[in-house]
């Protein structure tokens, strides 16, 4: 069976999401920082009155941070009941892949990326890296969003 994924780049990697998590992709806007998060959370954003948690994914995976400017872009994507928004570079396309194409990720020990990730998949000339969502979530009490409006 096939999946659609939206694959975006950080950097010189290229990672994917199913597209049914994706809810926009919306412009760099600056954040507002919450208090006593973790690193990797740049801070919050109005989207249309709810208040989105914005994830420095590079962070997150242990790239390094990212100083974003105009040409990044947020994607707004759906893990469980709660919207985040993931910084990444740049969006790259739309691709269908077969599932049984999906490679498991390389045991490496202690990875905290590897943990991040679904499995791999060659398109193309390229490397995907599939996002396991619900073990990238961050999990916010809703409490600390609404402190933050």
């Amino acid at each position: 069976m096939a999946a659609q994924l939206i694959t975006f780049q950080i950097g010189e990697q290229h990672l994917g999401v199913d597209i049914m998590a994706i809810r926009e992709i919306r412009a760099w806007t600056p954040t507002t920082m919450l208090p006593h998060v973790p690193a990797h959370v740049r801070g919050v954003v109005n989207l249309r009155g709810t208040v989105l948690p914005v994830i420095d994914l590079a962070a997150r995976l242990g790239w390094g941070t990212t100083d974003p400017t105009g040409r990044h872009v947020i994607i707004v994507v759906r893990i469980d009941d709660q919207l985040q928004g993931l910084i990444v570079d740049a969006v790259s396309d739309i691709v269908a892949v077969d599932e049984s194409m999906l490679q498991p990720p390389p045991s490496l020990g202690d990875n905290p990326a590897a943990d991040c990730l679904e499995g791999i998949v060659s398109v193309e000339d390229r490397m995907v890296m599939i996002l396991a969502l619900d073990r990238l979530a961050l999990h916010i009490k809703p409490s600390l969003l609404a402190e933050a409006a």
